[in-house]
């Protein structure tokens, strides 16, 4: 398959949409959104109350960043999945666990208040989207480019989970 980098073209891309993998690669990230929000959903009042770090957004801000970082999760990995290269079930297995490494910081963080445990397991998180990035950018480098939002707010998260982790 040439790995070199296509246009992307957004016509093409409506042109070519397949609507049930579409839908279900956004099912993935949102249903995953979804299941932390039940997990955490009793646990979260605590955010409001903590000694925070500087520039820490208000609580209501999370959701947002994350319903987008979630969307553009699932539209990369429709791409990947679209591509059927040679490398996009790699892609997809690193996408997969760094998935739940995602859902797990949640449980940590939020409901166990395990501040260390949940720096440390942020940056495994880290990590795996960066492993993540690289191997979508071997099939389709708009998918790798579509997740650098995610890695950066990883990091700033990073930034807040380590400020907290000292503060309390």
């Amino acid at each position: 398959m040439d790995l070199s980098i296509r246009r992307f073209s957004f016509k093409r891309f409506i042109n070519e949409l397949k609507v049930k993998p579409f839908i279900v690669a956004l099912a993935v990230p949102f249903g995953v959104q979804l299941m932390s929000y039940f997990v955490t959903k009793g646990s979260m009042d605590f955010y409001s109350q903590i000694s925070k770090p500087p520039l820490a957004p208000p609580g209501w801000l999370f959701p947002v960043v994350w319903t987008v970082l979630y969307a553009l999760m699932g539209i990369s990995s429709y791409i990947v999945w679209n591509e059927r290269s040679e490398y996009s079930k790699e892609a997809l297995t690193i996408y997969g666990i760094q998935l739940v490494f995602n859902f797990c910081w949640s449980i940590f963080f939020f409901v166990m208040q395990a501040f260390l445990l949940s720096f440390v397991w942020l940056c495994g998180l880290f990590i795996l989207i960066f492993i993540m990035i690289m191997a979508f950018h071997k099939v389709n480098p708009i998918a790798a480019y579509l997740q650098i939002p995610y890695a950066l707010w990883v990091v700033f998260a990073g930034y807040l989970n380590a400020g907290i982790f000292l503060l309390n």
